[in-house]
């Protein structure tokens, strides 16, 4: 096993069912693996399965289910040790896995992001990009992901960052797909909410929706200008839960509590104020699917700074499920909250005035009605995006009404 890119211990099968994790002798606990597994001369254990930082990044869904398939039958087995062996060579952060007497090297397939981008295609595309790329996938999430490498050296790897070199062999760029007729114009969703969290002066990395829309891209915000993966750390291991248990829990306790613990940062307000607004944002977008691993942290060295990530992975849920609500409870229940209670949550846990926390929610209520404008002229140019479209509208004025103007 790896920490940048180097040697950082063992990790193996322990007795039946359960995995164990050995640091390797005196490495330097700056490659320490987790915030939550510092270095020391015990084992980590686990009873069951793996450890939550060890399945942070185990693949879901369709991806689980084609890897199962080509692998299944050469492995005898395909539990979740199998699957971290299959892509643990490509991860999200700064963690690698490969057998013992095994190097480093990702070695991902180029591929031109462009292409992706651009071309007008059937479901082909995807099944292509899925059979080369998803053992180079070592990412969460239910619906269809890959990892790759993008081959146009000479674009811009963020807003602020430039491309790695040719000599970098590691993912560039998450493509995320979906099944348009289970979730139609989903990546479009995404595309506008995303577009609200910016008009919000939230931190987010470069996203762009496919001439199509079947197709949303997303830049790696773990990469960093050197080539190498800043560590991240998603909410379920920071509270300690395996991803079945990533819908348990609240957003006062095992969001904001949880991120003051962990923030070890000179910016731990800002950020805190920061990822209060994102919490505001999903009630008011009405993303029922903001649970424990849709939050994270982001770091250079597990010694240092712990920064809020960017954010990712957030959609207006409703449009498909109608009756959906919060993923975590909020003042005990999983109901939309109202401004009262987002309000009283900013002055008890952000510790923030009555007046600031009444601009913030302003300014997200502004934000979103900004991003309309946006969604709107998308739908005059795609006609076959009216009917998605229309139901965002439809959810996101309830939201603002409900959760963010005046009673």
């Amino acid at each position: 096993m790896w920490a940048d890119a180097a040697d950082s211990g063992f990790l193996d099968r322990h007795q039946l069912r359960g995995a164990a994790f050995s640091y390797a002798p005196n490495i330097n606990p700056e490659r320490a693996i987790s915030l939550t597994m510092p270095y020391r001369l015990a084992s980590w254990n686990t009873a069951f399965g793996l450890a939550p930082f060890f399945e942070m990044n185990l693949p879901e869904g369709a991806l689980r289910e084609r890897l199962r398939l080509s692998f299944a039958k050469a492995t005898g087995s395909f539990d979740d040790f199998d699957l971290l062996g299959i892509v643990g060579r490509s991860q999200v952060g700064r963690i690698r896995y490969t057998g013992q007497a095994d190097s480093l090297d990702e070695d991902v397939p180029f591929q031109s992001v462009d292409e992706i981008l651009e071309r007008r295609r059937s479901g082909s595309l995807f099944r292509h990009l899925l059979e080369r790329f998803a053992r180079f996938s070592g990412i969460s999430g239910v619906q269809p992901k890959i990892m790759l490498r993008d081959e146009g050296a000479s674009a811009p790897l963020s807003k602020t960052h430039h491309r790695a070199s040719h000599t970098h062999r590691g993912a560039t760029h998450i493509v995320k797909f979906w099944e348009p007729n289970e979730y139609p114009h989903l990546a479009a969703n995404e595309f506008f909410c995303l577009k609200a969290a910016e008009a919000c002066g939230l931190e987010l990395p470069r996203f762009r929706l496919a001439e199509d829309a079947a197709a949303l891209v997303i830049d790696r915000f773990d990469l960093r200008e050197d080539a190498a993966y800043r560590g991240f750390e998603d909410f379920c291991v920071l509270n300690a839960r395996g991803t079945g248990e990533k819908y348990r829990g609240s957003y006062e306790t095992s969001i904001l509590k949880r991120f003051s613990q962990f923030a070890l940062s000179p910016h731990v307000n800002e950020d805190l104020e920061r990822l209060y607004i994102l919490i505001v944002l999903n009630c008011a977008l009405r993303n029922g699917d903001a649970h424990l691993k849709n939050f994270g942290i982001i770091y250079d060295n597990v010694l240092g700074e712990a920064r809020l990530s960017p954010v990712y992975d957030l959609v207006t849920t409703t449009v498909y499920l109608p009756e959906d609500t919060l993923a975590l409870t909020l003042d005990g229940n999983p109901s939309w909250p109202s401004r009262k209670q987002l309000a009283r949550l900013g002055e008890t846990r952000l510790g923030a005035s009555p007046s600031r926390v009444r601009a913030i929610l302003d300014r997200v209520a502004t934000s979103i009605e900004h991003t309309t404008q946006e969604l709107r002229a998308y739908q005059n140019d795609n006609p076959g995006f009216q009917e998605i479209g229309n139901r965002m509208l439809t959810e996101w004025s309830a939201g603002i009404r409900h959760s963010l103007l005046p009673a």
